[in-house]
């Protein structure tokens, strides 16, 4: 199974009005909300897929450690290639999916409206966050219906 997990609008709510908390590895903290939905939606199959445009900031074993700092033990942890080309996120991750051509369990959590111009064979495997609010637990429903759709080619 892969998550495709974006971090701002997602595990870090956006509030414009207030400076998100830093922990000790000056990363912001996540939203405890996002943290026990994350929790219950990752086990030793699932492949967490970093879609953010922090994703290059650091090294996986860096990504994996900051989840861990938040209470998150992530196992299979892999990232978008660094956008060198300017991508906006809906081009990043087709772009992705079809290089690496995976059919299977799939969820892309993020809260990037360009997401809803995917392809419709990608858009169903859409949950689409509110940036204010960030993903939660309410949010673990629409997940599992989303990955009992598995990914088919177009």
């Amino acid at each position: 199974m892969l998550l495709l997990l974006d971090i701002d609008g997602v595990m870090v709510p956006a509030k414009g009005w207030k400076k998100p908390e830093l922990l000790k590895d000056g990363f912001p903290a996540f939203s405890n909300k996002a943290i026990d939905a994350l929790r219950q939606l990752i086990d030793q199959e699932t492949t967490i897929v970093l879609t953010t445009s922090h994703k290059s900031n650091y090294t996986l074993e860096e990504w994996k450690q900051i989840f861990k700092n938040r209470g998150i033990q992530i196992e299979n942890m892999i990232a978008l290639p660094k956008n060198i080309d300017s991508l906006n996120r809906r081009e990043e991750i087709v772009n992705w999916l079809d290089d690496n051509h995976y059919f299977g369990q799939l969820a892309i959590i993020d809260d990037d409206t360009s997401l809803n111009d995917l392809p419709n064979y990608l858009k169903r495997h859409l949950l689409l966050t509110s940036p204010l609010v960030g993903l939660t637990t309410e949010h673990l429903e629409s997940i599992k219906e989303i990955l009992s759709k598995h990914l088919e080619p177009a």
